[in-house]
């Protein structure tokens, strides 16, 4: 199933497939929310909504 998702998506596919393959698919949400969150406080750090952002943590 994960086998063209290694080839297409590289570093990210191949986790996805070993999480999918030990059955720890169940922390694919988890690391789905802190990649998002890492990648607002990034965004964040020199914008106009930065102070808005600081007020979620």
């Amino acid at each position: 199933m994960f086998k063209d998702a290694k080839a297409k998506f590289g570093i990210v596919g191949e986790f996805l497939s070993f999480l999918w393959q030990e059955k720890v698919w169940w922390m694919i949400p988890m690391v789905v929310v802190l990649l998002i969150f890492g990648l607002l406080i990034v965004f964040a750090q020199s914008s106009p909504i930065a102070p808005f952002i600081y007020t979620l943590f």
